[in-house]
Parts: structure tokens; sequence; C-alpha cells
């Protein structure tokens, strides 16, 4: 598929959610969810196992291609080396005790992305101006709305499994009609409110090389620019993947960088996970044919941020 940047606009004012949920709404698609959903998808914990699907913050996957991010850093600031030396017993009571830091960019490993990540030229979701996120942060559509909001029915398309690969090539894009195929085949159905998570084997591929050359910012399998549409027919709370963006890379146009993302975020006001780890939640799935689960993710409450580390967890 190629197309230009008019294809870009027009896509854009198709799915757009603008005004649907109210001139000030800030949490777009999260609004398919209704209490109601919630409920139904507590009712799906069966046996009681959960999975993580947040990767290492170990894992080194950045390479400062996009934003300058870094790996995230972990630093202690006190330990039980200080504690056994006697450092921590002066002068006077003392507490012997462990303590630490991370410094690390919102978005170098498992997160969400805010609406105000991406702007489709200077607007964001709902029409909201551009401008409104400046040095201090997030005026509108920061990730603290979304706070209380990520939590209820999930869904794995193993896409991967589905092909009978280990992963996706680089620079294969998912189509409307892999997504169908694959819920059909996992007799799963995608519903309105749901959180879906897409598998594609790319960041396993990585793990299990021990390399994470080209992982951030770098070639990829991913959703293909049509799912767009997709998406807004199905009314989905949000996309996920266990790549680095989301999309496809190469990009399908040379007119914009991260097309899909100029869609599906400033227009339809999708939640978008990235970098989720999906391996043992697939293996399970697999082995009990069940591919749906209680969800429940939430970011951290940071004011005006553009996006939140988080460790989601798919209950079975």
């Amino acid at each position: 598929m190629s197309f230009d940047r008019q294809a870009i606009y027009d896509a854009a004012n198709e799915v757009s959610n603008w005004g649907r949920w109210g001139e000030d709404d800030q949490i777009g698609t999260l609004n398919n969810i209704e209490p109601s959903d919630v409920i139904a998808a507590g009712r799906l914990i069966r046996k009681g196992r959960t999975f993580s699907l947040a990767l290492s913050l170990k894992e080194p996957i950045q390479s400062g291609l996009f934003g300058g991010r870094w790996n995230p850093i972990h630093t202690m600031l006190a330990t039980g080396t200080d504690a056994v030396a006697g450092n921590q017993d002066a002068p006077g009571p003392y507490l012997r005790y462990a303590d630490d830091a991370i410094n690390m960019p919102c978005q170098a490993s498992t997160q969400w992305d805010a609406l105000c990540h991406i702007f489709l030229d200077d607007k964001m979701y709902n029409g909201y101006d551009a401008g409104l996120v400046d040095a201090k942060g997030a005026r509108k559509l920061g990730i603290e709305h979304v706070r209380d909001k990520m939590v209820g029915r999930g869904v794995l398309l193993d896409i991967a499994r589905f092909k009978g690969l280990s992963s996706l090539a680089d620079g294969y894009a998912i189509t409307s009609a892999d997504l169908d195929a694959c819920a059909t085949s996992q007799n799963v159905e995608i519903r309105k409110g749901d959180f879906v998570i897409v598998r594609t084997g790319h960041q396993e591929r990585c793990l299990a090389s021990g390399s994470w050359e080209g992982y951030a910012g770098g070639d990829a399998p991913g959703l293909g620019f049509e799912t767009c549409f997709w998406l807004r027919n199905k009314d989905v709370a949000a996309i996920c993947t266990d790549t680095w963006g989301c999309e496809v890379r190469p990009n399908e146009t040379k007119d914009a960088n991260q097309p899909w993302h100029w869609v599906v975020i400033p227009a339809m006001g999708i939640s978008m996970g990235e970098i989720f780890y999906v391996k043992e939640l697939a293996e399970d799935c697999a082995q009990d044919k069940v591919y749906e689960f209680f969800f429940v993710a939430p970011p951290l409450h940071l004011p005006g941020g553009a996006g939140s580390p988080i460790n989601p967890q798919a209950i079975k």
C-alpha cells in the first residue's frame, strides 16, 4: 500500500471522534467502556492466573533514534553493603536500609501514549491546540486524565502464531483482514470497548537473539495504515502491540513519519500501548484456547504527561 499526505488527512477526517463525546472530552475512545463492560470483564477471571505484560526495565531497547530517549537508569542510593559496613549507624539511633532511584523517559519501555503525544499539524485530539503542550507539560490531554480508565476486557490477537510464525517479518503490514481472520481462528469476538493486544513476535525475536538493534525506530512488523478504519469501526478502547511503535516500519508512505499515528491518536483519540511483553500470555492462550481476559494497566498519576510507563496485567 502506498499513499500521499492527502490520504492521511482524508482518513483522519473519516475516523475523527472530535466532538463525539463533547467539546471538553479528554479521554477519547476510552469513552467506549461502560461500567457494565468492566463488571463483565471481571467475570472472565476463571483460573486466577496473572500475567505481567511489562518488559524488564533493564532491557536496553532504546537507541536514541526518536526524541533522544535513553534506557532507564537504575541507581542505588543506599545498600545492604553500606549497612553491614556500619556506614548508616552514626551519628546516633540508626536505620539500616536500601533505597534507590530511576531515571527514564516516560516512553522508554512498556507504556501508554497520552492523547497529547501526537499532533495533526497544529491540533491535538478533539481540536485542542498543540500549543497547549509546553515546557511545563500538557494543559489538555495529559496522561492523568486516563489514570482510572485503563481497565476492562482484554483480547489477544496472536497474529504471528496465526500465521504459523515465531515472528512476523520486518516491514510486514498487518491488514484488517489479518485481524479479522485471526480473531475468527481464535474463536474470539472483538467488541466495543475492548483493549486489543496484537502479538507480532518482534520483541521475542530480539530477546532470543540478545540484540535490540533496530527495535527502537527501525524496521518492524506492525499495523498497516488501513487498520485505522478497522479500529474506528470496532470502537475499541485501546490498541497495544509488542513492538516499539505499533505501526509497520518502514512506513507505507514517504510523505509522513508514522502516518498511522497521525490519524489514530489526534483524530480518533485512541489510547495506544507499546512495547508490551506478551510471551507467557500468548503461550497460555494457545494452550487453553482462551484469548480474552480481565485487563488492567493504570498509568502513573503524572499531570501533563505525554506518556507513562506501566506494568499491565492480564488476568485469566
